[in-house]
């Protein structure tokens, strides 16, 4: 496999390999294109989840609420464990989603204080709308790279993100 030719990272890397011989730059390498690379997911995203008129925050509520399964519904804190949000910001989350038909609140049976939010019809149809588009987007942003080489990233990105994370 030929090698890409050089981009702008190398052109950063090799500035400041030149401007701090004092300094191991060699973490750019990787580390610049990731974060590169999150920003063109990041814009693939918006521009999926903004086809379906959602928000990026209103999709991985909804998101969540999908993965679940069958009845499709979790408690307002599980809903803080998957999405990294605080107990207030769910709330106020949950409550527009409410508002605009993708949500609805129950009683949960099982503890009489507590709550369930669970995905509505239309909140389905759309996550689910919302979801196709977004993984053809990225599978797009992933054309460059073969199927095998895509294996190898995500391995090396997992043991990474493991060791980052404190796993």
């Amino acid at each position: 496999m030929a090698t890409p030719k050089p981009d702008e990272v190398d052109a950063i890397v090799e500035a400041w390999q030149r401007e701090r011989t004092d300094l191991d730059v060699a973490p750019l390498q990787v580390l610049s294109r990731v974060s590169r690379l999150a920003r063109q997911l990041d814009r693939a995203r918006a521009g999926a989840f903004a086809e379906h008129g959602l928000e990026s925050w209103e999709f991985d509520v909804l998101a969540a609420l999908r993965r679940a399964g069958k009845p499709y519904e979790l408690s307002p804190g599980a809903l803080v464990q998957q999405t990294l949000v605080t107990s207030g910001t769910m709330t106020n989350r949950v409550d527009r989603l409410e508002k605009r038909g993708f949500v609805v609140r129950r009683r949960d049976t099982a503890d009489r204080r507590g709550v369930l939010v669970r995905l509505s019809r239309e909140g389905r149809s759309v996550v689910d709308a919302a979801f196709a588009d977004l993984l053809q987007r990225e599978h797009e942003l992933l054309e460059a790279l073969p199927q095998r080489d895509r294996a190898r990233t995500a391995d090396l990105l997992r043991r990474l993100l493991a060791a980052v994370e404190g796993e």
